[in-house]
């Protein structure tokens, strides 16, 4: 895992003026705290707790057997792209019974990525229905866990996907690589804000005389 230096964990300029909020979603276990840590500059905020036996029998943690704490409220990271634009990270708790928080969270974000465990792709459906709903442009990350490997072409069968959303594949632990997830979600976030940006009117040239 990629680590971040001292010099790299800067406080917030006194020029950044603009804040733009990206939120990670997606489902329990799919490594949206490890993509958080692993590329924010600042030391992020994590609202993780141990699982205890009271979550047994409500929390569905197959395929996360070894998974010893969750979050419960919402991971929070920063990146500053210049001196004047701040990008905020808000990732979401992955367990159904937090969901109730997503809407919150959706409120004001640019744009969402969907972190994929393809080992347990119908986890996905319901953070894809949700940004869907809300009208979020978003991305899906398909986070290498080592399982069985899935084209893209069934990947985006599985979950539906419309031709337009990216599909990417990254390993949360790098930041170099979650860097690279956010960098395709600007990129279509350009896509989609751009056509509906009004064209500047142009100057009539005067006739020739």
């Amino acid at each position: 895992m990629d680590s971040v230096t001292s010099e790299q964990r800067q406080t917030l300029r006194s020029t950044a003026d603009n804040g733009l909020k990206i939120v990670i979603v997606g489902g329990f276990g799919v490594g949206k705290t490890t993509l958080v840590r692993s590329v924010s500059e600042i030391r992020p905020l994590n609202t993780e707790e141990t699982m205890t036996q009271a979550g047994e029998g409500v929390d569905d943690t197959a395929g996360v057997g070894g998974k010893s704490a969750t979050t419960v409220a919402f991971d929070f990271g920063r990146i500053s792209l210049d001196t004047h634009n701040v990008l905020y990270l808000f990732g979401a708790p992955g367990q159904e019974r937090f969901w109730f928080l997503w809407d919150r969270l959706f409120s004001g974000t640019l744009g969402a990525v969907v972190l994929v465990d393809t080992r347990r792709l119908a986890d996905s459906w319901y953070a894809i229905d949700r940004l869907e709903h809300h009208g979020t442009p978003f991305v899906v990350a398909c986070n290498d866990f080592g399982g069985p490997a899935h084209t893209p072409a069934q990947i985006r069968e599985a979950l539906d996907l419309a031709d337009e959303v990216p599909l990417v594949f990254c390993d949360a632990r790098s930041r170099e690589s979650s860097k690279q997830v956010l960098i395709s979600l600007v990129e279509h976030l350009r896509t989609v804000v751009a056509p509906a940006t009004p064209p500047v009117p142009q100057p009539i040239p005067e006739p020739t005389p």
